[in-house]
């Protein structure tokens, strides 16, 4: 039997997350750059400015893994290749493109975990990116339908595909499974707290000082609506004080089930005081742009380099669930990461649970009875961003550089994946 090895997180880094905006790609600070080059940019600095210094080069890169949610069109990377060759990687190193939607770069990492684990790979770079004004969604994809087709031999009756096409509708079918756990308040004051703990965090300096150097590098775009302004972005574009006031008006964008089990139509009336559904921008995670990337290597090889971890890799999971509640994901891949490390929710210090909709935040924290005071403490994705395929490396990094801050010992971030599946990595502080 193969003896496991070490895995240490060594390094991370992300660009500030622009806000999308496909109908007005002029208000996209970085509209005028593709996703693979907007990784590129990341790439290049990191590397130039920031592993130079520990000594890391592009050349001691045994693999790239590259996670995009929406590899078509001009996200299309040649097996990963065209996003390295961009970067000025040698054409030696090796390296693929995973999709898993918003796990997707989170699943390249427990690649690259495993990769080192067994022996096969001492250092690996695992990276995302998303680009959501420029390739987003449906728009560029053809899935196969024949599954929602009732007249097709590959028609699943257990299987509400088309609402899972729609995250809006999944999260609020979510909601509505929850019933009466949460009311819609709940979402709008997360959704509040998520913008304001972001936006202190911004204000206080945290992403791009402090732990490690903090995590944002800015690169090149240019400043909403002139695209002949360039200018360095070094701050999420998403993020604004808030009100709970203010979020409670917002449209209304989803719209209801009438879950029999909680009265149908008549029900669901009675008790949201309307026939509208309860998902508004103020819960969700908007459209954004970015890139994400994180350094794993193993131990002793780290140790020969004289490089200390941001953090030690110690579990890993993933999970399925009911496509049309996907945002119940991050429960059973949390469940099967604790399992393998031996260890209970309890234990974990502090989480990033991705708010893709603040409702998934808020089912796994029921779930899991956790304190408000452990989750997204320097703000979440509803404010952050989500640039999909990039997501699951900014939960671990920015929760390895929340645990050196804090002196404490045990992280845990999790996220939700279109398609009905949830992906969990649990981390180390080594000097707690």
């Amino acid at each position: 039997m193969v003896e496991l090895k070490e895995c240490w997180l060594v390094d991370y880094a992300r660009t500030a997350f622009s806000r999308s905006r496909p109908k007005q790609p002029d208000r996209d600070v970085f509209g005028e750059l593709r996703g693979d080059e907007i990784l590129a940019e990341l790439l290049i600095k990191f590397f130039d400015e920031k592993l130079a210094d520990k000594g890391i080069q592009k050349s001691d890169m045994e693999e790239v893994t590259i996670g995009v949610a929406t590899g078509v069109h001009e996200n299309f990377t040649l097996g990963g290749k065209v996003a390295t060759f961009l970067a000025g990687f040698p054409v030696e190193v090796p390296s693929f493109q995973i999709d898993r939607q918003c796990g997707s770069a989170g699943s390249g990492m427990h690649i690259g975990v495993m990769a080192i684990q067994t022996g096969n790979a001492k250092c690996v770079l695992s990276t995302g990116f998303e680009h959501m004004t420029r390739v987003r969604g449906m728009g560029h994809t053809s899935p196969n339908l024949k599954v929602a087709q009732k007249g097709s031999k590959y028609f699943r009756p257990d299987i509400d595909l088309m609402t899972s096409f729609s995250m809006l509708q999944t999260a609020q079918k979510l909601y509505e499974e929850e019933v009466p756990t949460f009311i819609k308040e709940d979402l709008d004051r997360f959704g509040v707290r998520s913008h304001n703990l972001t936006v202190k965090s911004h204000e206080d300096g945290w992403f791009t000082g402090g732990v490690n150097g903090g995590e944002i590098i800015p690169i090149e775009g240019h400043a909403e609506g002139d695209i002949e302004k360039k200018m360095m972005i070094d701050r999420d574009m998403n993020a604004r004080k808030s009100t709970l006031e203010k979020v409670s008006q917002l449209p209304r964008l989803s719209k209801p089930f009438y879950l029999k089990k909680n009265g149908g139509r008549k029900g669901y009336i009675e008790r949201e005081g309307t026939k509208e559904g309860v998902i508004t921008v103020g819960s969700s995670s908007p459209l954004n742009a970015g890139a994400t990337a994180a350094v794993l290597m193993e131990a002793e090889e780290a140790k020969k380099r004289g490089i200390e971890p941001l953090a030690k890799i110690i579990s890993i999971g993933w999970a399925g669930v009911d496509p049309s509640v996907m945002g119940r994901g991050p429960v059973p891949a949390t469940k099967r990461a604790l399992e393998y490390a031996g260890m209970k929710a309890e234990d974990i210090d502090y989480w990033e649970i991705n708010e893709a909709f603040c409702i998934v935040t808020l089912n796994c924290m029921d779930k899991f009875d956790l304190p408000w005071e452990k989750v997204n403490i320097m703000g979440g994705s509803t404010a952050i961003g989500h640039p999909l395929g990039s997501t699951m490396i900014r939960l671990p990094g920015t929760l390895a550089r929340i645990l050196k801050d804090k002196k404490a010992k045990y992280g845990l971030a999790n996220a939700c994946c279109g398609g009905g599946q949830g992906v969990a990595t649990i981390i180390e502080n080594i000097d707690a």
